[in-house]
């Protein structure tokens, strides 16, 4: 969204989200389920793990280099139980589906690389990690929800986690996991003033009737978790085909980082092109882009600004990156240059600086598999917290008002 975006008399935005129970989603959970067992018995293991499944069949597939070692056939299983894929009659389960491996040790040329910068120095400065690759990695913040996220992405999670919490509570029995949301915000001036519609997509058994099925949706998933900004004039859509019985990898294939902008900023921010899941953390698409969200958010808590886009860039072995770049789109209350230099002065962006700072060495990665990476309250993400905010606020000139 550019700064005429601010300027626009009414836009119409829309973000989705997916349940756990979708196939790309399940691959992005069995990946950083097994990063993060690996993690938790080597915290130096390198990890660039891959999912995909299909009807019946899971595949494990990349690059690993680590002391630890996982029972593959049992930590899929229990990936795929947890979510929900627990009946064969569904056409997908832990008990029955296969599990296929094919994993070896990471490319001696990128493990070099990451190397590289710590060796020259001689171990002086871990910080001095080379990045794993090279690529542009965003960050993004803006005060329209109290977790800085943008609203359409955060309402589409809230409403796919419900649809995901009914199902797992009991309350429709019927509701199988497969599912997707998708919301439409209505903006005016820049700001979001109400929920033009809501989207649901909802996997169950079949025999149960479309009325039944619209009216525990509307009442039991959107309502609840959408109804300060519904009017009379919002519109809702459940299952646009009518029935939605084939689901998951029975109904579609999967694979790891296929929802990219799902885990991200809904579409109201740039993404770089890398996925998160199944990679450890010197693979700046994952810690820069954590970083850069960390940043973003500091800088609008701060107020510095009500909408902050971080951008910055790496080559493959070498620690600092070669570009930051801040974009306020307008809303800076002081200039892009100044928060650039307090960006400069107060935040590292070197991978191992990254690292050491969230702790990303540490098994915490499956729990972020599903309903963004971003502004998540039930969860306590180090790069979600506002702990620079107040510095920042007192490192520019005085006046300026503290963001909610």
């Amino acid at each position: 969204m550019s700064t005429s975006f601010m300027a626009t008399e009414q836009l119409l935005f829309t973000s989705e989200s997916v349940t756990e129970g979708h196939p790309d989603k399940l691959c992005d959970q069995v990946s950083d389920a097994v990063l993060d067992e690996m993690l938790r018995q080597d915290p130096s293991s390198r990890v660039a793990c891959e999912t995909a499944t299909t009807t019946g069949v899971v595949f494990v597939l990349g690059e690993i280099t680590t002391k630890g070692y996982v029972d593959l056939q049992k930590l899929v299983r229990e990936v795929v139980r947890d979510i929900g894929y627990t009946d064969a009659a569904t056409g997908f389960d832990y008990q029955t589906c296969g599990v296929i491996a094919a994993i070896k040790e990471q490319s001696g040329e990128i493990a070099q690389g990451v190397d590289h910068a710590l060796e020259a120095r001689q171990g002086q400065d871990p910080d001095e990690l080379g990045a794993g690759d090279q690529g542009m990695m965003f960050g993004f913040a803006v005060d329209e929800t109290p977790e800085l996220m943008p609203l359409p992405i955060t309402l589409a999670h809230r409403v796919a986690k419900k649809l995901a919490d009914v199902r797992k509570r009991g309350e429709a029995t019927y509701l199988r996991p497969d599912g997707k949301s998708q919301v439409t915000v209505e903006y005016r001036f820049g700001r979001p003033v109400r929920v033009d519609k809501v989207v649901v997509a909802a996997q169950h058994d079949p025999g149960v009737s479309y009325a039944r099925l619209r009216d525990d949706i509307i009442e039991r998933v959107i309502r609840p978790t959408v109804a300060d900004l519904i009017d009379d004039r919002t519109t809702y859509v459940v299952n646009g085909t009518g029935a939605f019985t084939i689901g998951g990898p029975m109904g579609d294939a999967g694979l790891t980082g296929r929802k990219i902008i799902v885990d991200t900023y809904g579409g109201s921010a740039r993404h770089g092109g890398g996925a998160f899941s199944g990679k450890d953390a010197t693979k700046v698409d994952r810690s820069a882009s954590y970083g850069a969200r960390y940043v973003a958010k500091n800088v609008v808590a701060a107020g510095l600004a009500t909408r902050c886009e971080i951008q910055v860039a790496y080559v493959i072995g070498v620690a600092r990156p070669v570009s930051l770049n801040v974009e306020t789109f307008g809303t800076g209350t002081v200039s892009d240059e100044r928060i650039k230099a307090l960006i400069g002065e107060h935040f590292d962006f070197r991978p191992g600086a990254i690292i050491e700072r969230f702790g990303l060495r540490r098994p915490m990665f499956r729990q972020t598999a599903a309903y963004g990476h971003f502004g998540r309250p039930d969860l306590d993400l180090p790069w979600e917290r506002t702990d620079m905010a107040e510095k920042l606020r007192g490192a520019h000139a005085p006046g300026v008002a503290t963001a909610r």
